[in-house]
């Protein structure tokens, strides 16, 4: 009969007690971050454009949010927003022509004092030096498509190929140097799919013989609403350029290589003469642009979806699935034909709302869709609940993770502020400010500017009419000014400033403020053009025209 002295049947009986008792391990948390990638180019989000079976994957396997929206639709003053957790009048990086006060506290750093290995690969773009990381590799600027020179902790190096293979490349290869006694944060931040989309040839091969739908406002003529809408210069009849529509050499030619060269010449050495013969019909040749902006927009999306691929299987092959939370999202939307337009800037769903995928296993449900009100400004405190790191009291998000785990808070947020401000500037979007509640969406344009629109989501769901004036929507119409009021209260929002004599009113030579863009652009010229038919159009909208 085997005998077990008492003080080695106590010592047993306190291992067993530790080791039913101790922590789980700390999760890892690998954020892949896109920009521009609009959540119509997802097929997890109903694409009837595209396929992308890694993100489909991912939301198989996780979460999907139909409900995050950014706080202010653009690059670099969206990722201000996730490193800090506060709005861009807070965090200092409004406009991309900012510079961000990387010293003020940040996500990374806490977690890097919490014990993290943190890491941070590919699109920086805030225009300060990187701090709060273990290990960076950033690209400078805004960065090119082909043969990248990027910042590795501090110092320049320059690879060759396509930025995107290069992120991902660098990203697997931390991942095989780590310290592998610590938790990490690794950020995959790419390029892809921001302008000018240039594809590399395996992935256009497949979109060149593609014909893409149109979406159904594709034509909008913007009857019924305001001047934001008209005076803008991001249609992709007007707006697109040479580099654009691949007419133009791409940047950094010079430094290609032969077999880059050829790969370009095969994608785009056409192109010239199907511009030809479109050039001379207006309704063509805006098809035209549409359907290869399609091709190159897609082909830099799927290079991301492969990415994505080839990092869960990374975690896959490394045991490492289980514990690493796998975060996708976008820094914005973007406009893919919708009203005529590319790019972001707007409150408008589709440059408003990000896509948003999570996969934490053990805590969110596979398959499941959230249709809760989340934004770009929650996923700090998110990372750090994760981590269980504390949360600082002036963040101004809050933490999804109990949303994650099906357990949505009963006090969780109502409505969701937005504020715009990069005017005059390139695309000439507006600056504006608006308070959305899942269903209505109040927004109010300022500065040269002073109109309101509002908009029922779920009897318009592609925001074509302006309810502002129309009498069935006035309590509408009050509750939101007020809950907009709200919001800028609590989140200590500075006063606006209110100007209501447009740019175009303005004699030539006391035009304030107007960019060299504005001025080498045809902007001006079509729009002084149509000053009569921008008055015509506002009326009925309960809007006035500027004097």
């Amino acid at each position: 009969m085997l005998r077990i002295s008492f003080p080695c049947m106590v010592l047993t009986l306190l291992c067993s007690a530790s080791v039913f008792s101790a922590e789980p391990p700390r999760p890892n948390i690998l954020f892949i971050f896109t920009d521009d990638h609009a959540y119509q180019a997802i097929s997890a989000y109903g694409s009837n454009r595209n396929e992308t079976p890694n993100l489909d994957r991912l939301a198989k396997e996780g979460m999907r949010f139909t409900n995050c929206c950014v706080t202010n639709s653009l690059c670099g003053p969206s990722r201000a927003v996730i490193q800090t957790g506060k709005y861009s009048h807070i965090n200092g990086f409004k406009t991309n022509e900012d510079k961000f006060n990387i010293d003020q506290p940040t996500f990374p750093r806490m977690l890097q004092k919490a014990g993290y290995q943190t890491a941070v690969v590919g699109k920086w773009h805030l225009e300060c030096e990187v701090k709060g990381y273990d290990y960076s590799e950033v690209l400078i600027g805004q960065g090119p498509y082909y043969n990248p020179e990027m910042i590795r902790n501090g110092e320049k190096v320059k690879h060759m190929g396509h930025t995107t293979e290069i992120i991902t490349d660098l990203s697997i290869e931390w991942l095989n140097k780590r310290d592998k006694s610590k938790p990490f944060m690794l950020m995959t931040q790419h390029k892809a799919p921001h302008r000018s989309w240039e594809a590399y040839p395996k992935y256009y091969e497949k979109f060149k013989d593609r014909v893409f739908p149109y979406p159904h406002n594709f034509n909008d003529d913007y009857s019924g609403r305001g001047r934001a809408v008209l005076e803008q210069d991001m249609t992709i009849a007007d707006t697109f350029h040479e580099r654009d529509t691949k007419l133009g050499l791409p940047g950094g030619w010079n430094g290609f290589t032969p077999e880059q060269k050829a790969g370009w010449e095969k994608m785009y050495g056409n192109r010239k003469a199907e511009y030809e013969k479109v050039k001379d019909d207006p309704v063509a040749l805006k098809n035209w642009k549409y359907q290869n902006y399609m091709k190159d927009y897609l082909s830099c999306v799927d290079a991301v979806d492969d990415s994505i691929g080839r990092l869960l299987q990374y975690l896959d092959d490394n045991d490492l699935t289980k514990n690493t939370v796998v975060v996708y999202a976008s820094d914005q939307g973007f406009f893919l034909g919708e009203h005529g337009w590319f790019d972001k800037r707007f409150m408008y769903n589709e440059s408003f709302k990000t896509p948003l995928i999570v996969r934490w296993s053990g805590h969110t449900k596979p398959g499941s869709v959230n249709d809760t009100l989340v934004s770009n400004l929650d996923f700090p405190e998110t990372f750090l609940e994760m981590a269980g790191v504390p949360i600082p009291a002036d963040m101004q998000g809050r933490s999804i993770v109990p949303v994650l785990q099906g357990k949505t808070p009963a006090d969780w947020r109502t409505s969701i502020y937005y504020h715009y401000y990069e005017f005059p500037a390139e695309h000439m979007v507006k600056k504006h400010e608006g308070v959305y509640d899942g269903r209505f969406k109040l927004i109010h344009f300022y500065d040269d500017i002073d109109e309101w629109e509002l908009y029922d989501l779920e009897k318009d769901p592609n925001e074509m009419r302006n309810a502002f004036a129309d009498a069935q929507y006035a309590k509408e119409v009050d509750r939101l000014k007020v809950e907009l009021e709200r919001q800028k209260t609590v989140l200590k929002v500075p006063p606006i400033e209110v100007n209501t004599r447009s740019f175009l009113d303005y004699p030539e030579e006391t035009r304030p403020r107007l960019p060299q863009y504005v001025q080498r652009s045809n902007l001006l010229e079509r729009l002084t053009k149509t000053v009569g038919e921008r008055k015509k159009a506002i009326q009925g909208t309960g809007n006035s025209p500027a004097p």
